[in-house]
């Protein structure tokens, strides 16, 4: 049994995957894919932070196809990559480092795009319109969040550092 804020927890490995599946669940919520957030949350809450496609599985209860689309969807924003294993058919798919979120957000360019984007939606709707107007509004959210994403992960990094 461990405490945290006073509330003891037995630590098993059913509470765990409940726990990740609730977390994973609410980043669906905020418009994360669902199974790619669920195979996600699977691999951050393993020991080592590596999976194979078959422990995925099982630990998902999702089919082989499920898990390989999330996988895939993992690799190509950042989040985790494959280790190929010496000696077996199966590869490890892995979170790149403890810092991974960190990694993924300051190589990340889709504030940038999705400020591109509505640009070209906005050149799209007529001039001095209010959807226009909204839809501009959204491309300087997006510019403005892209600006400042670097000083906020700085930030996070030295917070890090202050409380390990």
């Amino acid at each position: 049994m461990s405490t945290d804020m006073g509330v003891a927890h037995a630590q098993t490995p059913e509470l765990t995957v409940a726990a990740a599946e609730r977390t994973a669940a609410a980043f669906a919520a905020a418009g994360f894919p669902k199974m790619p957030a669920r195979t996600l949350l699977a691999l951050v809450s393993s020991e080592q932070g590596s999976l194979t496609a078959a422990e995925l599985s099982e630990r998902l209860g999702a089919s082989a196809a499920a898990v390989s689309g999330a996988v895939r969807y993992l690799q190509t924003v950042g989040f985790v990559h494959r280790i190929s294993q010496p000696g077996s058919r199966r590869d490890l798919y892995a979170l790149h480092t403890d810092e991974w979120y960190v990694a993924s957000m300051r190589n990340s360019t889709v504030y940038e795009k999705l400020a591109a984007l509505t640009d070209a939606t906005a050149e799209t709707l007529p001039e001095g319109s209010a959807a226009r107007a909204r839809v501009a509004e959204m491309a300087r959210f997006y510019r403005f969040l892209n600006s400042r994403m670097p000083a906020l992960l700085d930030d996070w990094e030295r917070e890090r550092e202050a409380h390990p």
